[in-house]
């Protein structure tokens, strides 16, 4: 699969088989993770894998069910945690979601469904990940992704449904 065509296919997946997801494809995905642009080239994030399905349903249970259901079936998770130690001028935020969209989009062209989940900035949700993994102070919990083979994959590489790609109102050339 090209980039491209991983960027306008890829799909939020919620729902997983019971496949285990191996770890070469793992250490892909982390890969993909660290491959992303950084400010000053800090590398300013971290990255929490979790695999244990007991652990996956305590979070979904902590953080809520309505939001964080695809833990419940996912194979694994992987929580990206900005350092602020590291940071230059407070652009882990941004670092963090690049390199949760280069996971993403890398679980994508693997044929691993995936489901990005909010974390930053919502305190409630933050202080539960700092409590359940024991996070320093300095470490910043930002996004959950899950990850695990689409239950049901016949829709895995469609057209996304429901809005175009391009919105053509929303696009401004040289002024608003």
């Amino acid at each position: 699969m090209k980039t491209i065509e991983a960027i306008l296919t890829r799909k939020s997946v919620r729902e997983y088989s019971d496949k285990p997801i191996e770890e070469e494809v793992l250490q892909t995905i982390l890969k993909a993770g660290q491959a992303g642009p950084s400010a000053r080239n800090r590398r300013d994030w971290h990255f929490l894998v979790v695999q244990d399905s007991a652990t996956l349903k305590n979070m979904a249970g902590l953080i809520g069910l309505l939001v964080a259901s695809p833990l419940l079936h996912a194979k694994m998770a992987i929580l990206v945690l900005g350092d602020e130690k590291l940071s230059a001028d407070d652009f882990w935020k941004v670092d963090c979601s690049i390199a949760a969209q280069n996971m993403i989009l890398a679980a994508h062209e693997l044929g691993i469904g995936a489901c990005w989940i909010g974390t930053f900035p919502k305190e409630g949700k933050m202080k539960i990940q700092k409590e359940i993994f024991h996070l320093p102070n300095h470490i910043i919990p930002h996004s959950i992704i899950t990850f695990g083979y689409p239950k049901d994959d016949t829709n895995f590489f469609s057209v996304k449904e429901g809005k175009p790609i391009l919105e053509e109102d929303k696009i401004h050339r040289e002024k608003w």
